[in-house]
Formats: C-alpha cells, structure tokens, sequence
C-alpha cells in the first residue's frame, strides 16, 4: 500500500513538473525573435501545460480521468490502438463537474483550443499580435492556478516578464491589430465567432485577455530609472477615457434568440415546415452548442442562440428550400 502511495505521489509530482516546463518553453518560444512559428507553438504547448496541471489535480484529489464505460460494478477503460490508457484531453478536463477553473479561465482555453482545431493543418500569417493579450491571460491564470492547487509548488510569475521590443507600435500599427483581413477566412470567422458569443463580461475580463495600457514614462528625479510600462488605475480618469473610446462599439448588448423565436422567425420569411424538433436536429448535427463555436450561452440552465446562429439557420433553410417551404 506504502509502495503504491509513493507511485502515485511520484506520477503527480511528474506531471506537475512537465507542465511548467511545458508553459515556460510556450512563453520562450513566443518570446524567441528568431522563430516564426510563434502562437501555433505556444497553443500546442500551453495546452499540454493546462492538461497535465489538471491531471495532476485529479490524481491529488483520486477522481479517475481516464476514459472508461461502467459494467455493473467493473470499469472497461478504453485505450488506444497501441495499448495505452486514454486519458481525459483538456476539454473534457474542463468541462468535469469537479474541474476547479473557474468561467472565465475556462473560456480563454476553449478559445486556445478550438484555435488549435483551426491551424493545426495550415500555416497562418499576423496572428501572434492578434493574440498575444489572450496568451498572457493564458500564462498569468496557469501560475494563479499552480499556486492555488498546488499551494507547495513554486510558481513561475518571475518567468513570465515582459518581452523586449526593438521598435514602438505607431497608432497606425495598433489599429492594424484588430484587422483580420490578412488571416486565412477560417481563422478570422473562428474568432468573431467565438469573441461574439462572449457575454460582456468575459470578454472584457483579463482573464480572458490580458490587456495593458502602454506609455511612455520618463523619471521624475536624476538617477531613477525610467520604467518602460506603466498600470493605470482602472478607476482613474485616463482609464474610464480609454474604456469609452475602445469598447464603445462592445457597449450594445448581443441579440438573444430562444428556439421558438428561430423558427418563429423561420416560419415568418416562409419556411412554415422547419419546427422545433428541425432546429434541434440541426443544431445536434452541427454541435452548436459547443462553447468553441460562439454559436450561444447557457444563462441559468437556459440556451441561448446568438444571431450567428440565427443567420446560420437562416442559411440553412435557403439552401434546403424543397424541404421547409
């Protein structure tokens, strides 16, 4: 019994070991000015980090996380063609009824991998500046995490600086990080897609981007050094200027449709014959209420759809016309 405690400290130790290394490699990699395969790297890599930090904690808390189908009172594990044990992948760690992550952590992950989903067979272009703010918020909620499920661990916040640039961003460059005309069209509507089915409160929160107010700063006396990045309190007037002049296009509510609204709606353009157990169907077919897709949000145990999927559905009964009209 003594043998096997050790075995199962030692594999927990092992895995909380390769995670960190696993995210710091992600962060040296983002931060090599030689390497051009930046955020794709980082993705894969912070993934396994995520994934094996909550291995662990599922090991520390003896909650299986190996697939397995219930036979009476024996467990069948499932394995993969060379024999090994299938374990959980982090999405399906994530969304466990036990996982510790809290929402909005939650949601910056599934942004990650549902991007890894999108890029992991086709090179893109522009996209580390795109994205950088959501690999911080990625990197700063791993360490918060590290230490709160591993209180004994050693966090790696002094790892995780800021990186150095060779030039300053114009206020032209930085209106060009919020123009995805130079993505691949996958890419591009993977991400409207996702940040549109957002509630407002999460996509605004820095846990899901990380976003930093950068100034210039000379020192006010000789012989102090001059700081590179200045915070700025959220509350102060600089703060609650720069909020009303980004956000102002976010400032609107996002539509929120009910199915009996959809086919209402569906039935009203003329498509009398598409009804509730149609849109089910769909959005089954589709797996649209996979959070990846930013096709609606559950709000106390209810869904609801956002106007891409009403557009979506829209489509559908115009491409299948025959059949609804």
């Amino acid at each position: 019994m003594a043998k096997r405690k050790r075995k199962l400290h030692s594999v927990k130790d092992e895995l909380i070991l390769k995670s960190k290394e696993s995210i710091l490699t992600a962060v040296q990699v983002f931060n090599n000015p030689n390497i051009q395969f930046k955020s794709e790297s980082f993705i894969v890599l912070a993934i396994i980090a995520w994934t094996y930090l909550l291995h662990a904690y599922y090991r520390s808390k003896k909650i299986e996380y190996r697939y397995f189908e219930q036979k009476g009172k024996n467990r069948k594990f499932d394995f993969t063609k060379n024999g090994a044990y299938k374990y959980w992948e982090l999405e399906r760690c994530l969304n466990d009824k036990k996982s510790p992550i809290d929402r909005v952590a939650v949601s910056n992950l599934l942004f990650l991998i549902g991007l890894r989903h999108e890029i992991e067979h086709q090179m893109t272009t522009r996209i580390d500046d795109l994205l950088s703010a959501r690999f911080q918020a990625c990197c700063l909620n791993y360490n918060e995490y590290l230490k709160k499920l591993f209180p004994n661990e050693k966090s790696i916040e002094k790892h995780l600086s800021f990186s150095l640039q060779f030039s300053s961003l114009s206020e032209k460059q930085i209106n060009q990080l919020s123009d995805y005309k130079d993505l691949p069209s996958n890419i591009a509507t993977y991400i409207e897609a996702f940040d549109e089915g957002l509630p407002e409160d999460e996509f605004n929160n820095s846990r899901f981007s990380y976003r930093v107010l950068f100034v210039p700063k000379t020192a006010n006396r000789k012989g102090q050094a001059d700081k590179v990045i200045e915070f700025v309190d959220p509350n102060s007037e600089i703060a609650k200027g720069l909020n009303k002049e980004y956000w102002a296009f976010r400032d609107k509510e996002k539509p929120k449709y009910l199915p009996k609204k959809i086919v209402s709606e569906m039935n009203k353009i003329g498509y009398t014959r598409f009804g509730l157990h149609k849109h089910t169907q769909l959005w089954k077919s589709e797996n649209a209420k996979d959070l990846s897709k930013g096709f609606g949000v559950e709000i106390e145990k209810t869904w609801y759809w956002y106007e891409n999927w009403f557009n979506f559905v829209k489509k559908h009964c115009e491409e299948n016309k025959a059949q609804y009209v």
